[in-house]
């Protein structure tokens, strides 16, 4: 495939198509109100990337829970309170001819008790509380489809509460939700179902999956995914990998591209795209070719909001060479507040020309 096929519309099973293969990877930012409401920031930030080209932009990991905060100034979508706010981030992102989602987040183990957080862990809670955070969940989609937005994301990845449930490491329960590996799925395709239960047929529904770390395993993971693509759970698949040409070190898929494991899955009409340094034009064509359906984007996004533009204008393009300095990011329009999230990782923002 060339680059060119970057920007052919994708199809999806619930409501409009995308328009090329560019989502916008949901990119936490730390610039929203203390009580979760959607600021005038997260607004101009919107507003840039649905200027940029992309096809399918979500939200950062925004809260279902007030409990299930992680970060300082998180976006929220646990209140109706919330709602008027990200009824503008969607309006942007419509209006830029893009698809919207809010991904759907609680940090579970990993809340923070100094911002109001309660870390839920998986271990601990009763089976109850399971069910209330299953609920909040699909209250938040409801939210989400209340707001204006296309659909939602769920974040079942690094290790938040979807994913830890999926641990054999941090999920020791012997209840329904504990113990085999269809037990420890049970929580994540509760999520799925009731929020296709509860929203209208043109909802949209995707699922953020990691495999590193947090003692997940490559072999379960792909057993639970190579289900929920038989059984069209989801609109899209979005494999956050750290890097998208990653080789497997060990186990049976040792060697095997970490991508090719998921996308030698039948997949039916899922779609599948990943997200791992994908910076300049030839990787995200190149991803195409690897059998992805389409390519997410992180820090090429923060970059230059308008990578899809940038990669039309120029079959050749790259990203800036990190790391960069704050102004640079400044010029480009990210708030202090968002430069501030991005100062957590130093090969991001050099400090010392900052």
């Amino acid at each position: 495939m060339s680059v060119a096929d970057l920007f052919e519309p994708l199809t999806l099973k619930h409501g409009p198509a995308m328009r090329n293969r560019f989502m916008l990877a949901p990119l936490v930012n730390q610039q929203s109100a203390h009580d979760g409401s959607a600021s005038e920031y997260d607004l101009d930030w919107m507003s840039q990337v649905a200027e940029g080209g992309y096809a399918l932009m979500p939200t950062g990991a925004t809260t279902v829970e007030a409990g299930g905060i992680a970060y300082e100034r998180q976006l929220g979508i646990h209140s109706d309170d919330h709602v008027p706010g990200l009824a503008k981030m969607a309006a942007f992102i419509r209006d830029g001819g893009g698809l919207s989602a809010v991904q759907l987040h609680h940090a579970g183990h990993r809340a923070d008790p100094s911002l109001g957080g309660v870390p839920a862990r998986a271990t601990d809670l009763t089976t109850g509380e399971v069910e209330r955070i299953r609920d909040s969940f699909i209250t938040a989609a409801l939210r989400a489809e209340r707001a204006g937005f296309d659909g939602v994301s769920l974040h079942g990845a690094f290790g938040w509460i979807l994913s830890e449930f999926l641990s054999p490491l941090l999920n020791d329960r012997t209840d329904k939700y504990g113990g085999s590996t269809e037990n420890r799925a049970r929580l994540t395709l509760e999520v799925i179902e009731g929020i296709r239960r509860a929203t209208g047929p043109e909802f949209q529904l995707g699922w953020r999956l990691s495999v590193e770390r947090y003692g997940l395993r490559l072999e379960e993971l792909r057993e639970i995914t190579a289900d929920i693509l038989d059984r069209e759970l989801i609109d899209y698949l979005d494999l956050a990998l750290w890097d998208s040409a990653q080789i497997v070190q060990g186990g049976v898929f040792r060697g095997r591209s970490m991508l090719s494991v998921f996308t030698g899955l039948p997949r039916r009409g899922v779609r599948v795209g990943v997200a791992g340094k994908i910076t300049s034009a030839r990787r995200a064509g190149r991803i195409l070719d690897e059998g992805a359906d389409f390519v997410v984007i992180g820090r090429a996004g923060i970059l230059r909001r308008d990578f899809p533009r940038q990669v039309r204008a120029n079959p050749a393009y790259e990203s800036p060479k990190l790391p960069v300095t704050a102004q640079f990011l400044r010029t480009g329009g990210l708030s202090e507040r968002f430069i501030n999230h991005m100062r957590r990782w130093p090969y991001f923002v050099n400090e010392r020309e900052a």
